[in-house]
């Protein structure tokens, strides 16, 4: 969630790519100030509806508030939650989705099959401008949903109407059951399915046939084991409480409030001095005193993050695919990994994630390598721009290491490089979807779901969701499909890494570090996990006794 932090874009991806409420106890809206609660620090989400939420801290606070039809093991297979049952036929081309008896909507609503093909064709019709459209368009149907570029020599004229505005490959059965029938086979598709845009929608969601009723993202109405509290507080809070009766897996903690940070230094200030609980991402400038404020508060563990900056390749400067090779062969990576990071993160020399299955070392090959003479020889050559930027989000810790990665440019190239921070990643999304010019664009990317074709399909295929930066090469989307069209894992793959090949040659990205998540928390609180998905474990975590 592309991410997707960070962006899910990690911000997965990213991405990218590319990632709350109070219990009644208290009479606060801070759900912290009661006895069972806890607080976690995010920064301020781009979108709470799940077909438009692609980045990490929107998906952060819709996993409370939403129960996935599938959840991933330790192996990272597909596990039904909400759903009794998926079950493909012999092709791999229809899916028969079963639901669990007994679950409801926060209103009361039973949750039944209708409730996710509503949200879904919601999510896929292209007016709507759903930034997780993307996912749905491996459903029947899907293309006649969107809008043809309306875009000409004339300048831009108003969009027609798309031919449909349902997907075909969607039908419901009964209350239980629904049917999707994809427009090619994939034999992974299940794992799709724990994704934030695949999550269902009630009757009360709607103002008419496919339209959200007004002010429902600011109160939004899940099928999770937490409900919203209020309202969304934007630059301030989202508060939930628990859900009583939940026919899922149920929390240990009655609330959560999750605390929204435009700087993550204030965030960290907050948790050693016990009035934040848990803060996923400890900033770059307090890794060196974490251990002694924190002690074995301060953690680490495995997660999905892919760290990058993207070049707008519609821009003239960057469609030189040696002006972006000798930018990247300009970096050294190591060096601000083991300076900067104090050796949290690695260097990236790929273009996916080692967490997943079909990861390759060293992809990239000598374009990810730190060659100052041969970068200095190619940007010459190629007359690459005499003043670069890399925009990146002030609410989240990248400042010292964009700072670090200019200075490097600099004395590689001989040319101007500057960190340019808006003020968060919200704004920095929106502006690099009108296609402002904010120069080499800052992600990262957390995937979605445990597949390669995550941190390829999304970021990179010609209309991405989280392809921010247009890229488009007709080789590499065919064989992102024919990989997801395999009829074994061991065939995708194969197909993925042919398709990452043809990154590593066009390089439409930098890729720069992977990471892991380094977080910290309160005494307050127990049991604290964060995942591969950069998300705390709300199901495990406890107040202490």
């Amino acid at each position: 969630m592309p991410g997707k932090s960070p962006w899910k874009m990690a911000v997965g991806a990213t991405a990218i790519a590319l990632l709350a409420a109070g219990c009644g106890s208290g009479g606060s809206d801070d759900a912290s100030a009661t006895s069972n609660t806890v607080s976690i620090a995010i920064t301020e989400p781009q979108h709470l509806i799940p077909a438009n939420t692609t980045e990490s801290n929107g998906a952060e606070v819709l996993a409370s508030l939403f129960y996935p039809l599938v959840d991933f093991d330790a192996e990272n297979k597909p596990v039904p939650v909400a759903a009794e049952s998926i079950t493909p036929d012999a092709t791999n081309t229809t899916w028969t989705v079963k639901l669990k008896p007994g679950f409801t909507f926060h209103n009361g609503e039973p949750v039944v099959a209708q409730n996710y093909v509503d949200a879904w064709n919601q999510g896929a019709y292209g007016p709507n401008g759903n930034g997780g459209s993307y996912f749905f368009s491996r459903i029947d149907g899907f293309e006649a949903l969107q809008s043809e570029d309306p875009d000409g020599e004339e300048g831009p004229k108003k969009a027609p109407e798309p031919k449909a505005k349902k997907l075909t490959g969607l039908a419901v059965v009964d209350d239980s059951t629904f049917t999707i029938k994809l427009s090619a086979p994939f034999a992974s598709f299940a794992s799709l399915l724990g994704y934030t845009v695949f999550y269902p929608l009630p009757k009360a969601a709607f103002s008419s046939d496919g339209v959200l009723a007004e002010g429902f993202e600011e109160a939004i109405i899940g099928n999770g084991p937490f409900k919203l509290k209020g309202k969304w507080e934007h630059d301030s809070q989202v508060v939930v409480e628990k859900v009583a009766d939940f026919k899922g897996q149920v929390p240990k903690v009655d609330g959560i409030t999750y605390k929204i940070y435009q700087e993550q230094s204030a965030a960290y200030a907050d948790l050693v001095a016990g009035n934040l609980d848990v803060q996923t991402q400890i900033p770059i400038e307090s890794l060196a005193k974490a251990s002694a404020d924190l002690g074995d508060r301060f953690q680490k563990s495995p997660n999905s993050v892919f760290q990058f900056v993207g070049f707008p390749t519609f821009l003239k400067e960057f469609q030189n695919v040696d002006v972006r090779r000798a930018i990247s062969m300009a970096i050294n990576r190591q060096e601000i990994t083991d300076q900067v990071f104090l050796g949290s993160q690695t260097p990236a020399t790929s273009f996916v994630s080692p967490v997943v299955a079909g990861y390759r070392e060293n992809t990239c090959g000598a374009n990810c390598e730190y060659n100052p003479t041969e970068a200095k020889k190619l940007y010459d050559a190629a007359g690459g721009p005499s003043e670069l930027k890399i925009t990146y989000n002030a609410d989240g810790p990248h400042k010292a290491w964009v700072d670090a990665t200019c200075n490097q440019i600099k004395a590689s190239l001989g040319v101007n490089c500057t960190g340019v921070g808006e003020p968060k990643f919200a704004d920095l999304l929106t502006k690099v979807e009108k296609k402002q010019p904010v120069g080499l664009i800052r992600l990262g990317w957390i995937m979605d779901y445990p597949l390669m074709e995550n941190y390829l399909g999304p970021l990179y295929a010609t209309g991405g969701s989280s392809n921010y930066y247009g890229y488009s090469n007709p080789a590499f989307d065919n064989l992102v499909k024919e990989g997801s069209a395999a009829k074994t894992p061991e065939e995708s793959i194969a197909k993925w890494q042919q398709a990452e090949d043809i990154l590593a040659k066009d390089m439409p990205v930098i890729p720069l570090r992977v990471g892991q998540n380094v977080f910290g928390y309160s005494e307050k609180v127990s049991n604290v996990k964060v995942d591969l998905f950069q998300k705390v474990d709300l199901y495990e975590i406890e107040v202490v006794s």
